[in-house]
C-alpha cells in the first residue's frame, strides 16, 4: 500500500535567504552620544593641536559648551528655514532678547536666574507672536519681504543695544554677568563643568522638540509648506497659522539659548544682536545640512570650534576668512551639507545593504 504525502506549506529554505538583521534603534544614537558629553568632564584624555588641555579641564569644557550652544541656536534656526521654508534674518534678535532680558530682569527686578530666565522667556514669546504675525503678512510679497522685515525688527534691535551706553545694555562694551542673582553653583572657574551641563542640557532640550515635533503630523505640514504652499493651502490647512508656530517655537527656543550663553560667555554682548549673528546661524546649518536630522547639530559645532580655535593656531586676525573660504569649498564639495557626504561616496565604499532587509 502506498501513501500519498501532503506537500508542506512551510516555504522552503533559501541558501540566499536569512534572519533580518535587527535595526538600530533611532533613539541609541542620540542617547550614545549624550552618555559620552555626560562624564566628558571626568575625562583627562589630551588632544593636542584640536585642544589646549585635557577634554575634561575647564577651558575645554568651555569650548565644548559654546559649541553646544550654537548647536541648539542652529537646530532652532533650521525648524524656519530648513523645515518650514522661511528665510528670517532676525534671529538674533531672540538670541539677544534672552541675553539681555535675563541679564535685566536680574539686575533690574532682583529676580534669581531661573524666574528670571523664566520671565524673559513668556514676555519674549508674547513679542515673537506679535512681530511674527506682522512679518508673515509680507509673504504675499513673496519671501524677501519676510527676510526684510525680520531684518528690519532685528536692525531696531541692535542699535537700541549699541546706541545705549552707560544705560541698560552697557552700548559697544555689553553687560558683565550679574552675579548677585546667579547661583554658585555656575560662577568661578571651578564650577565650569555645571555650565557645561546646562549648555548639555539645552541642546537636549532643542534636539528634543525639534525632532519630536517634525515627526509629528505638525512637522510633515511644515514640510509641506516648505516644498507647495499652494497646495497645502488647497487640502484646506492655514498654512500661517502653521508658519506663525514655527517662527514662535524657534523663536522661544532662541530666548533659551540666549539664557544660556549669557552663562556660557559671562555677560551679554551686542555682537548677539546683529543681523551678522543671524546669517552666522544660517551659514552653520547650510554647512552642516538643512532639513537634516544631525546637519544643523554638525554645522554648529564645527564652525563654532573652528571660529574659537584658528587664532590659537597661528592664523592672525584673520579667522572669518579662513572660516569663509572653508564654508565656499565645503558647499562644492557637499552642496547639501556635510551630513550627505555619505551619499556621495563612490560605490564600492558604500555599506551594502543585504537581499531583502530594509535599506
Amino acid at each position: 500500500m502506498t501513501q500519498t504525502t501532503t506537500p508542506s506549506t512551510e516555504p522552503a529554505a533559501s541558501p540566499t535567504s536569512g534572519t533580518r538583521r535587527p535595526r538600530w534603534p533611532r533613539w541609541l544614537t542620540p542617547a550614545l552620544v549624550v552618555l559620552v558629553l555626560v562624564v566628558l568632564p571626568y575625562s583627562a584624555v589630551n588632544i593636542p593641536v584640536l585642544f589646549d588641555g585635557p577634554l575634561g579641564s575647564p577651558g575645554s569644557l568651555q569650548l565644548i559648551a559654546l559649541c553646544m550652544v550654537f548647536a541648539g541656536l542652529a537646530l532652532g534656526y533650521d525648524l524656519m528655514f530648513g523645515r518650514t521654508g522661511l528665510l528670517s534674518f532676525g534671529h538674533a534678535l531672540y538670541v539677544a532678547g534672552g541675553a539681555y532680558g535675563t541679564q535685566l530682569a536680574m539686575s533690574e527686578w532682583g529676580l534669581g536666574l531661573l524666574p528670571a530666565a523664566l520671565a524673559t522667556l513668556a514676555l519674549g514669546t508674547v513679542a515673537a507672536v506679535v512681530l511674527g504675525a506682522i512679518s508673515l503678512r509680507t509673504l504675499a510679497f513673496g519671501g524677501i519681504g519676510f527676510a526684510m522685515v525680520t531684518l528690519a525688527f532685528a536692525q531696531a534691535g541692535a542699535i537700541w543695544i549699541g546706541r545705549n551706553p552707560g544705560g541698560l545694555t552697557g552700548g559697544e562694551e555689553g553687560l558683565p554677568l550679574y552675579t548677585e542673582g546667579v547661583p554658585e553653583l555656575f560662577l568661578g572657574v571651578r564650577n565650569t563643568v555645571h555650565v557645561y551641563w546646562l549648555a548639555l542640557a539645552y541642546l537636549v532640550l532643542v534636539a528634543a522638540v525639534v525632532w519630536t515635533a517634525t515627526t509629528r503630523p505638525v512637522g510633515r505640514v511644515w514640510q509641506a509648506v516648505r516644498d507647495n504652499e499652494q497646495r497645502v493651502g488647497v487640502l484646506g490647512y492655514d498654512t500661517y497659522r502653521y508658519k506663525l508656530g514655527a517662527f514662535v517655537l524657534a523663536s522661544a527656543l532662541a530666548l533659551l539659548g540666549g539664557s544660556v550663553h549669557l552663562l556660557v560667555t559671562a555677560g551679554a554682548t551686542p555682537h548677539s544682536s546683529t543681523p551678522e549673528f543671524t546669517l552666522t546661524l544660517l551659514v552653520m546649518v547650510v554647512l552642516g545640512g538643512a532639513g537634516t536630522r544631525w546637519g544643523p547639530v554638525l554645522g554648529g559645532v564645527l564652525f563654532t570650534y573652528l571660529d574659537q580655535r584658528l587664532a590659537g593656531w597661528g592664523l592672525g586676525g584673520e579667522p572669518m576668512l579662513v572660516l569663509g573660504a572653508l564654508f565656499v569649498l565645503a558647499v562644492f564639495v557637499a552642496p547639501g551639507g556635510l551630513t550627505t557626504l555619505g551619499e556621495r561616496l563612490p560605490a564600492g565604499l558604500r555599506i551594502r545593504a543585504r537581499p531583502g532587509s530594509a535599506a
